[in-house]
């Protein structure tokens, strides 16, 4: 056990039914029905391949996309192939959660197989709307239909996500009060790594928030300004577009009708809200770049067209950044600060994280881009941990207990190991 938390060495595994709940939310390109990366895939595999080889039957849960970012929101079809290479064998797929198919295919299992569910946010219990709007107690998610489906053909539950442990959903918290639970190999490293390295982060201090996952970048940016954790958020992506107009400086029609087109309207006054209250905290692009006639092009916000589409940051707002990262003790990273999978608006993000790379301060990535944005730019092994998780890793820097934690610690209460 560690903090509070059983882990799978303290689990008899051989012959049983193990739920093992992952993180493997990738980039998807539907039209191949492939992912775009395979990074969380690849953390998460050796777990699973530990508990198959010790003879236990391997149910996989996963999500893939979220039905408020919608764009990746997909089947997970294509993470059984990247799985079943990965692992060195077969890892079948059903196209079902909970539901008499997946159950079936549960009882039929043998010892060793490996069984990967369809995405667990097909449920609506399991979706963010759900969870945001409900806010199910625990107890009240062991009642839900995916646990009280699938919890009686199982005897332990693993929780290997900690990139999603800051969310508080029946596959993630309900589990562990009806099963005994452990936390699994990734969980553990990336737990407790940070545990014991980053209690207190050297100042000064600096967070760098970009990307498009907008709730997230919201909540972090007022979580760590609110606890002092960050002397300074630089910011960029889609995050820094809204704040950007929610100051009343332009970043062009089509960056404003892409905020309305995916309803983050309501973020607008909650980033003007930040900004009257941090405003000296919190640094914004001092211009911006994107795309005219194959050619990049950069703005000062005054001088942004009308029809401008701001899709990165610009050179003066590159070399701000880079010498705050390199003035700084620590650095966290969550989120790109343009469409780095393009080479027209990638600079931002390429020399951000090629300046993490020479900073003398410690450097924590987090988050699924960040991580594919760190390995193309060749700057892994020069950072001082990458962890898979944005969202969980901020949050759980403020002190915060994350959902899943408490979770996982009343079922080592509540189910102890003998």
């Amino acid at each position: 056990m560690r903090f509070g938390i059983n882990t799978i060495d303290e689990f008899e595994l051989a012959g049983k039914t193990v739920l093992c709940r992952v993180d493997m939310n990738q980039p998807v390109d539907k039209a191949t029905d492939t992912l775009k990366s395979t990074q969380r895939i690849e953390a998460c595999a050796p777990t699973l391949k530990e508990l198959s080889d010790k003879g236990a039957k391997v149910v996989v849960l996963c999500h893939q996309g979220s039905d408020i970012e919608y764009q990746n929101f997909y089947c997970t079809r294509p993470h059984a192939k990247v799985l079943s290479s990965l692992i060195g064998k077969e890892v079948k797929w059903v196209e079902d959660v909970c539901g008499p198919t997946a159950r079936e295919a549960i009882r039929a299992m043998k010892d060793g197989d490996l069984l990967l569910l369809d995405n667990v946010r097909f449920c609506s219990e399991e979706q963010t709307l759900f969870e945001l709007k409900l806010k199910l107690s625990h107890e009240e998610q062991a009642k839900t239909q995916v646990v009280t489906k699938l919890a009686p053909l199982a005897d332990l539950y693993v929780c290997d996500a900690f990139a999603a442990s800051h969310r508080d959903q029946p596959t993630l918290c309900g589990f562990e009060q009806v099963l005994p639970s452990a936390m699994g190999r990734l969980f553990e490293k990336e737990y407790c790594v940070i545990s014991e390295l980053m209690e207190s982060p050297e100042k000064p201090c600096v967070f760098v928030l970009g990307g498009s996952k907008i709730s997230d970048a919201f909540i972090m940016m007022e979580t760590v300004l609110k606890s002092g954790s960050a002397d300074k958020v630089l910011t960029g992506g889609l995050a820094g577009n809204i704040l950007l107009h929610a100051v009343g400086q332009k970043i062009g029609q089509k960056s404003i009708d892409f905020i309305y087109a995916k309803n983050y309207e309501e973020y607008i006054p909650k980033a003007a809200a930040l900004v009257e209250k941090y405003g000296d905290r919190i640094v914004l692009p001092v211009d911006l770049g994107g795309v005219e006639d194959g050619k990049r092009v950069e703005y000062t916000p005054e001088n942004v067209p009308d029809d401008f589409s701001a899709i990165d940051i610009g050179e003066k707002t590159i070399a701000l950044y880079c010498d705050m990262i390199a003035n700084a003790k620590t650095v966290f990273v969550n989120g790109p600060m343009g469409i780095f999978e393009e080479s027209l608006s990638e600079a931002g993000t390429k020399k951000i994280f090629e300046a993490l790379g020479e900073t003398d301060g410690y450097t924590v990535v987090g988050g699924g881009d960040s991580v594919t944005a760190a390995k193309k730019y060749k700057v892994t092994d020069k950072l001082g941990y990458v962890c898979t998780g944005g969202g969980a890793l901020i949050r759980f820097l403020t002190g915060e207990e994350l959902p899943v934690v408490k979770a996982l610690r009343h079922a080592a209460k509540a189910f102890p190991v003998s």
